[in-house]
């Protein structure tokens, strides 16, 4: 294939290996067992099941769920066995990536969900109802698939059978080769990062100039929405994770697998720590149920 890209793969020595992996793999149950709990008390207080704002926040916990288990799975699995057979790798990726762009747009959406409870109170009941924000999250479902499916298309065309039935180290640059995909990437990544900006900047500035008589309500609105921006701030991170990393591997290249992992650590996990922070310690009603919850279990362990 003349648009085959050839990438580069070095490999730890066993003891480093393990030590990555019992980090990775510690730091990914942690969050993971965490956001689990947060997705627990939603599902079982219905205060919380039939309230628009915590489902959008539920959203955002399950799409870092995901990515975590992917972004574990995929490191474990490239130290262990090494390569993977391209239909599993691609799996894997897509699932990784809807998550990934499903995480901006949701932040969005929680913003204007704010925007609206503060500056629009007599019409937020009508506007963020259980039923919008269901069609929204599916709206973020189809937008985010959207966004990968030509790249599957293209592959699918261009790829030869055997290429499916091969295996390779599993990275986005040796599953979507032609480079004009690469160059589409960057394009539709702008545009999501555009769009999610500008609703975040409005949405803030329009809280900010709202009425004196909702000034508690609108002050920790703000706060909530510079939260969004900071949680896109991290998201954006995975954005420039290629630039990072050939930035860095050319001033250190003896150092390219330690400087490849701490990226991967600091880009994809934890920036999923930020997450619970929002609602499930910051927000007062979640904060009581996780209380007991916590209390319960400790109880239990006693």
């Amino acid at each position: 294939n003349d648009v085959s890209r050839f990438v580069v793969v070095y490999r730890d020595s066993l003891n480093i290996a393990i030590v990555k992996n019992m980090i990775t793999v510690v730091l990914c149950i942690a969050i993971i067992y965490f956001n689990s709990t947060l997705v627990h008390t939603f599902k079982k207080h219905e205060v919380f099941n039939t309230n628009p704002r915590y489902i959008l926040y539920i959203h955002l916990v399950i799409n870092d769920i995901l990515l975590l288990i992917m972004f574990t799975l995929l490191q474990v699995l490239s130290y262990t066995i090494f390569t993977l057979h391209v239909s599993l790798c691609i799996i894997l990726l897509v699932i990784a990536i809807i998550s990934t762009l499903n995480n901006p747009l949701t932040l969005a959406v929680m913003a204007v969900e704010c925007y609206v409870a503060i500056c629009f109170p007599l019409q937020h009941s009508q506007i963020c109802t259980v039923k919008n924000v269901t069609v929204v999250i599916t709206v973020i479902w189809v937008l985010s698939s959207l966004s990968i499916l030509p790249d599957l298309f293209t592959i699918l065309a261009t790829e030869s059978r055997d290429f499916f039935h091969s295996r390779v180290f599993c990275l986005w640059n040796t599953i979507f080769r032609p480079p004009e995909l690469e160059k589409k990437r960057d394009i539709s990544n702008i545009v999501f990062l555009v769009i999610v900006w500008l609703t975040l900047v409005y949405t803030y500035f329009r809280i900010l100039f709202t009425a004196q008589a909702a000034a508690a309500n609108a002050r920790k609105a703000r706060n909530t929405v510079l939260l969004h921006g900071f949680q896109l701030l991290l998201c954006m991170l995975t954005y420039v994770y290629d630039l990072l990393l050939n930035g860095l591997t050319s001033l250190f290249p003896s150092g390219v697998l330690t400087i490849r992992y701490t990226i991967s650590i600091l880009v994809h996990v934890l920036p999923r720590i930020i997450s619970p922070i929002v609602y499930g310690i910051r927000d007062k009603m979640f904060r009581k149920y996780l209380k007991k919850y916590f209390i319960c279990a400790d109880s239990m362990l006693t």
